[in-house]
């Protein structure tokens, strides 16, 4: 069958899952269009009905992670993961409200450090860069004293 230019679109069918689950809101039902997925190198959130939006982010970027247990999602075993990513567009990636955060935040982490070691990278080597002082480090010395 011929196609039409879009090879290089990936279908759903195409990621193999890890984990998937849907933003819970009231009394821990899943009544949003928010959708997260874990797959082995990233973590991916869909928003939207009619027009849907699409973040990703490699697991081998994420630098820290929290979790976070208000009581009212405490009571129906739903809880908030927060992500620091190393990334320009979402340097903070929320997965709010999704069931078993514990375990999901688990899975973050085990695939984050093989993603890290398929790639060679510890999470010093993720810390640093460019600080204010864009210049001269001797510099940026002279200016603090």
């Amino acid at each position: 069958m011929p196609r039409c230019g879009n090879e290089h679109i990936m279908k759903k069918e195409e990621f193999e899952y890890i984990w998937t689950d849907k933003k819970r809101t009231l009394f821990g039902l899943p009544l949003s269009f928010t959708r997260y997925f874990i797959t082995k190198e990233k973590i991916i959130t869909r928003k939207g009905f009619l027009s849907i939006t699409e973040d990703e982010c490699d697991l081998y970027r994420v630098t820290d992670k929290k979790l976070r247990l208000p009581f009212f999602q405490r009571l129906f075993k739903c809880g908030t993961i927060i992500v620091n990513v190393k990334d320009v567009d979402t340097p903070v990636k929320t997965i709010d409200g999704v069931k078993n955060p514990r375990m999901v935040l688990n899975l973050i982490d085990k695939y984050v450090n093989i993603q890290r070691d398929r790639y060679g990278i510890r999470g010093r080597d993720m810390v640093g860069g460019p600080g204010p002082h864009q210049g001269n480090i001797d510099e940026a010395f002279d200016e603090d004293f």
